[in-house]
Parts: structure tokens; sequence; C-alpha cells
């Protein structure tokens, strides 16, 4: 039997303690054996201009995720050409060790979209979904997709009961564009990293 392996994908643009609690509470819930932050290198599903050099990116997660041993980080998608599709991530990783069994970790928006992705059924057959439900009143809608991508792709979906944490790097970003503390809301490390390296036009 090979391990239960966590998938955290994402732009990190910057990584936040947010992100960081979704992956504990996953791997907790799960009993997962690791869980990799896997940084998206051109991400065809968002404007990238407003996107940090995917070095800087992985920098930042290597600070904020270093004092978990259960935590890793890998460059899969940063060193892949073109755009960055989880299907072929996945399909790569399969191919390095297919008795491993992944669960791709995403938020009910994710969810929502996920048959707009490219390949969504490989994705569905090859890993679990679980998806994060934070009671934001979208349960009812969950519920529905859910049962249809189970019943159209015999997807494994597992509803994650994650804490919530109201924070979001498209915030965080703001807040130092206007020259506000973005404190308690990412590692301190990291947090530090942003000021000395005066990313996202910090306001000193």
């Amino acid at each position: 039997m090979g391990r239960k392996i966590g998938i955290m994908g994402g732009t990190f643009n910057p990584i936040h303690n947010g992100h960081l609690l979704l992956a504990e509470d996953a791997r907790e819930f799960f009993k997962l054996d690791e869980v990799i932050f896997m940084p998206s290198g051109n991400s065809y599903m968002k404007n990238t201009a407003s996107i940090l050099n995917g070095e800087i990116r992985a920098e930042m997660i290597s600070l904020a995720i270093g004092s978990n041993p259960h935590f890793s980080f890998s460059r899969i998608e940063l060193d892949r050409e073109g755009p960055t599709y989880t299907c072929d991530t996945l399909k790569e990783l399969k191919q390095k060790n297919d008795e491993d069994q992944y669960f791709f970790i995403m938020g009910a928006d994710s969810l929502l979209m996920l048959e707009c992705w490219k390949n969504p059924e490989y994705i569905m057959h090859n890993c679990t979904l679980a998806v994060a439900v934070r009671g934001t009143g979208t349960e009812e809608k969950i519920e529905k997709i859910a049962a249809h991508l189970i019943y159209e792709y015999q997807a494994d979906i597992r509803i994650l009961p994650a804490r919530y944490m109201d924070i979001s790097s498209s915030e965080i970003r703001s807040r130092i564009e206007e020259g506000k503390s973005i404190r308690y809301m990412l590692p301190e490390n990291v947090c530090s990293y942003i000021e000395t390296k005066g990313l996202y036009n910090i306001i000193s």
C-alpha cells in the first residue's frame, strides 16, 4: 500500500495562514502522510501580470512550511513549460508512484468550476477530491454538484469540515499597496520577507 498524499495547489501569491490552516485540517481529518504545496507556473485561469515570479513564491512557501515536518514543496508545476494543468500534474505524480493515493485539496468554488478544467475526467478518476466547506452558505450547491460529479464521473468526493479563516492573497496585496499592516495574516517570516524585498509595492 502507498501513502496518502494531499496536494495543495494554487498561485500562493502570497501564501498565507488560511492556506496553512486548510492544509493542516486536511492532513489531520484524512490522516494524510504528507501535504505537498505545489505553486502553479503559468496559470491559464488567472491574469499572470499580477502574479510574482515563481522563484519568489517558492521561497515564501519554503519559509511558511519549514516548521511542519508533514508539509513539503514541489516544483513540478513551476518547472513545466506552458500553461499549468492539474491533469498533467496528476499524470506526472502517478507515473512516479502509482501506489500513492492522492487527495486534491480544494475550496467549494473550485469544485463548482471543475468541469471547466482541462480533462476533468482524468482528475476525478485519479484522485480523491477533498472539498473544504466552511459554513459559507454554499452547502446545498456543493451537495448538488457533488452528486452530479459522482453520477457522471464516479468521482470520489469527500467533504472536509475545515476551520474558516477569512484571509485572501488579494486582500493581502491590497493592504500592502495601501500601506496597511499584514501582520498575523501570514507567517511572520513570510511577512518579513515581503517587507525586506519590497514586494507588492509595499509602502514603508
